[in-house]
């Protein structure tokens, strides 16, 4: 008597466990759904994918990475990372994106094939019609300031209005630092000239658009349609991250005015702050609910999709790889 099981070999176990499935996925706002990697190599062997790092003696040293529980691994400075491991990341949806140092500016980012388009799809379902546009901006405009504005109001007033409650905002911060009349300015030319507070709030600023870009290319969202701001391709990361200055960079940028290297400071105490904060899963949850703003309960963030679909005016979606020539289909003219 034969069994049809398959033989349980090491190589099978891995094989399984390199195979998620749906319900092994993480969510884009758990614990350790972002990790932060730099001078390190990251290689797969065969217990898993780890990060390698050598002494000048030549001793190796190897930190295995949870990539199950993982949905965007940001890599720094001084990292390299081998194809298997690549393709590790990519079999689990794990994005893999190349930034500056500590999370600052993305390069560059990795979206598996296996995520789904969902979030996508609804913001370019708001992007696309200018009534939605417009009323995605009143709730971001809510979101900052806690002010509902009228339905009427258009977006030049509410940049007039945004404006004004950042001056306002830069005034009360100046008073209470004492130090007299701040104006923003920014110019990358002349930066070593500028006062300290705006080098601080450059510095902070950037770490956060790296922060809101990589959490973006994780949910896989379009970091190039924004809704306020357009023309770059990342128009949607400064969206969102005007969401968070009022309450984050701004107050920190002041609190640095007497620091005699306010942006290597400002960079340094955000990143500190950053789980403090709980910066990330803020971001996921304001993200769906600016985008699906109807639902009782947002989708599931990070997940992938076991089938692809296939489009329809009527239904919304029909499965793929089913042949329709079966049914019936309108005379041709």
């Amino acid at each position: 008597m034969t069994s049809n099981r398959r033989a349980h070999t090491p190589t099978s176990a891995r094989r399984r466990v390199a195979s998620p499935t749906l319900a092994m996925l993480p969510r884009v706002g758990d614990s350790l759904s972002f990790l932060y990697a730099d001078i390190v190599r990251i290689v797969q062997d065969d217990t898993g994918v780890c990060a390698e790092t050598t002494s000048d003696d030549g001793d190796v040293t190897r930190v295995y990475l949870p990539t199950a529980s993982l949905s965007c691994v940001l890599l720094g400075p001084g990292t390299s990372i081998t194809q298997p491991a690549l393709a590790t990341f990519a079999r689990h949806g794990t994005t893999v994106v190349c930034t500056g140092s500590g999370g600052v500016r993305c390069y560059s980012g990795t979206v598996p094939t296996s995520l789904t388009t969902r979030w996508l799809e609804h913001q370019v379902h708001q992007w696309s019609d200018p009534d939605r546009r417009l009323a995605v901006a009143r709730q971001m405009y809510l979101s900052r300031f806690q002010i509902t504005v009228p339905a009427a109001t258009t977006l030049e007033q509410l940049r007039g209005m945004e404006g004004q409650r950042m001056k306002a905002l830069y005034k009360l911060l100046a008073q209470q630092h004492r130090i007299g009349r701040f104006r923003r300015a920014y110019d990358p030319d002349s930066w070593d000239t500028q006062d300290p507070v705006n080098l601080a709030l450059s510095s902070a600023s950037t770490c956060l658009y790296g922060i809101v870009h990589s959490a973006l290319v994780a949910l896989g969202c379009s970091p190039a349609l924004g809704f306020v701001h357009q023309g770059t391709q990342s128009a949607f990361v400064y969206d969102i991250a005007d969401l968070y200055k009022a309450e984050l960079t701004v107050p920190l940028a002041f609190s640095l005015h007497d620091s005699p290297n306010s942006d290597a400071a400002a960079r340094r105490s955000f990143r500190e702050q950053l789980r403090l904060f709980k910066l990330l899963p803020r971001i996921v949850a304001d993200v769906q609910t600016l985008l699906a703003p109807d639902e009782a309960e947002p989708l599931a963030d990070g997940h992938a999709v076991e089938m692809v679909n296939l489009w329809d005016p009527t239904t919304g979606s029909v499965p793929a790889g089913v042949n329709y020539a079966t049914q019936e289909t309108p005379d041709a003219p």
